[in-house]
């Protein structure tokens, strides 16, 4: 039809005043966009009346009135009125293919996300659970999201609280960080860890009183004892995989993210994405990440440079692509093992004396293992929370280029939470990105006062003086440790607002339309893709999302409560509402 209506406006513009000729010459868009508050993030282009699309392809960027003569009989118009338009939001962190896994899980979150509010609260929901579904004796009982920094108790559950909930199936729950867990008497016995367990390098058991039981608690390495065996075997299964993915990738999609990733990947996952995306079976895009050998997942060497180089360089298969490698280097704020180089004002439960948490990589291993992915021309990512492992990060990259002229690499530090202003003075020399996980004030604000004093916690997730020292940043929700809510990110990455209403560093907030900017631009920049996401600009990739009202020109208290009403991927509309 589309190639019909070009051969007749050719035809036809033969006969016609040169004006007209040219109207009836252009080809019908499949789309078009026209409104006040178009929001392009072209800085080359900053405001516009109308957007059209045509396929998969931003085709025109301007004034409605030429937009308005690539209207045809089958060209869909949308007249925004108080709706804003702005490109598709890009996730500059997050784990897909563990939120997709986390569908059937029991979810243990506290308010927002969740209704356990207690010890009590959550042995009864799993217990309902257990009622309702009655699995067979010896089947696990996978949960997620608990949060002791919430719980009424403000502590872990331990497996004499878990054993009352059963002592015939193993338990295994997941802290919200995704860097601790929690377990009964049956799972710590169905892998072997009993008082004459050592604790891993860069984890721990945490034990009774007597010293030598262990309680149920488990950090970092240790966690991956009891998670990792589950998630291998739920990797031998991808057709459940590929739809519990396909489910994930529309609730991505109902948050207007139109570009997902998926960090710390497992090669069997990437495989079936891979596959997914050559059937065509997935709405958005997604950028995979696998993890290292040297980071706290162990297991699968998912390090090979060569392969993992390999599949770099063939770029997007259907929709997915490999983006590099992910490191961990330590743990995370809101479970109190993120590694420091001052001590802890509150230490974890059991824990005396100055404590600055631990890495949980080897650090001459990990240098070793960046240098090689680095001079590869493979892209790494590594999660760096606290300042003495942003200082490893830093130092790993300094190395690997020591004595040369440093590339164009886009080494990202994932979260870099308690970054220190001499750190972003490094990561602008250093051409490293860091991507804050802006987040935080929200979810942990008020603990991150007792864990680090206000000094240090109202400098979390430094983002208004990366813009003053011109570092390029990147905010992201680290999904399913937190939902993907865009705006919500966004809403507090410009108030910085804490549970209890405290402005956690007032001087660190940022303008609604810098947040936007580390969404969307600066975002497609972190993976190399500017030059096709990003902002609406002619030629890019046809990904928009029509919000229910314009970030830029409201309260600023009022944008986490904005609807995404619609997200086009690739031209296509993969949510509505």
């Amino acid at each position: 039809m589309k190639r019909k209506l070009a051969q007749w406006a050719m035809a036809i513009s033969l006969t016609l005043p040169a004006g007209l000729a040219l109207a009836a010459a252009i080809e019908p868009a499949d789309q078009v966009f026209i409104g006040d508050h178009i929001i392009t993030m072209d800085p080359l282009k900053e405001s516009a009346e109308a957007v059209a699309i045509r396929d998969d392809k931003i085709v025109f960027v301007g004034d409605q009135s030429k937009a308005r003569a690539m209207i045809g009989d089958e060209t869909r118009v949308v007249e925004l009125g108080d709706k804003a338009l702005v490109p598709g939001l890009i996730d500059a962190h997050g784990h897909v293919a563990m939120a997709a896994r986390f569908i059937d899980f029991i979810n243990v979150s506290s308010p927002p996300v969740g209704k356990v509010e207690s010890i009590d609260d959550l042995v009864a929901l799993l217990k309902e659970h257990i009622a309702k579904t009655k699995p067979a004796k010896g089947e696990w009982i996978m949960a997620y999201g608990y949060d002791d920094s919430l719980l009424a108790e403000n502590r872990h559950p331990t497996r004499e609280d878990l054993d009352k909930v059963s002592t015939d199936n193993p338990i295994y729950m997941l802290h919200v960080s995704g860097h601790l867990g929690t377990s009964n008497s049956a799972a710590l016995a169905a892998v072997g860890v009993d008082e004459n367990t050592p604790n891993p390098p860069g984890g721990l058991f945490r034990r009774m009183d007597d010293g030598k039981t262990p309680n149920g608690v488990v950090e970092e390495k240790a966690a991956y004892v009891l998670l990792m065996p589950q998630f291998m075997a739920m990797a031998k299964n991808p057709d459940a995989f590929k739809k519990q993915l396909a489910k994930t990738i529309k609730y991505f999609a109902s948050f207007g993210v139109t570009t997902i990733q998926d960090g710390a990947s497992q090669l069997p996952d990437v495989a079936t994405m891979r596959a997914m995306g050559e059937e065509g079976l997935l709405d958005a895009d997604v950028v995979a990440f696998p993890a290292s050998l040297h980071d706290h997942h162990g297991g699968e060497p998912h390090g090979d440079s060569d392969h993992i180089s390999e599949m770099f360089k063939e770029g997007y298969h259907g929709g997915v692509r490999v983006g590099g490698v992910k490191f961990v280097l330590d743990g995370s704020p809101q479970g109190r093992t993120a590694w420091m180089t001052e001590p802890y004002n509150a230490n974890p439960d059991g824990v005396e004396g100055d404590y600055t948490a631990y890495p949980t990589v080897d650090p001459d291993d990990f240098k070793a293992a960046a240098k090689e992915k680095l001079h590869a021309g493979i892209p790494i990512l590594m999660h760096a929370n606290g300042d003495a492992a942003i200082d490893l990060a830093l130092d790993a990259v300094d190395e690997a280029f020591s004595g040369q002229d440093i590339p164009d690499h886009r080494a990202v530090i994932i979260h870099s939470q308690v970054m220190r202003k001499d750190q972003l003075d490094r990561a602008k020399t250093l051409k490293v990105i860091p991507s804050f996980y802006a987040a935080h004030p929200f979810f942990w604000g008020d603990w991150h006062r007792l864990s680090f004093g206000d000094e240090r916690a109202f400098g979390i997730s430094p983002a208004a003086t990366a813009l003053k020292k011109g570092v390029p940043f990147t905010i992201h929700n680290d999904t399913p440790i937190v939902p993907p809510d865009m705006m919500r990110l966004l809403w507090v990455a410009v108030n910085r607002e804490t549970r209890k209403g405290v402005i956690l560093g007032p001087d660190e907030r940022i303008s609604p339309k810098e947040a936007l900017k580390a969404m969307t631009m600066t975002a497609a920049y972190q993976y190399f893709e500017e030059d096709t996401k990003g902002s609406l600009t002619e030629g890019k990739q046809a990904d928009l999302v029509i919000l229910g009202a314009d970030p830029l020109a409201v309260d600023p208290k009022t944008i986490k409560d904005f609807p995404v009403l619609e997200s086009i991927s690739h031209g296509k509309t993969i949510f509505h509402r």
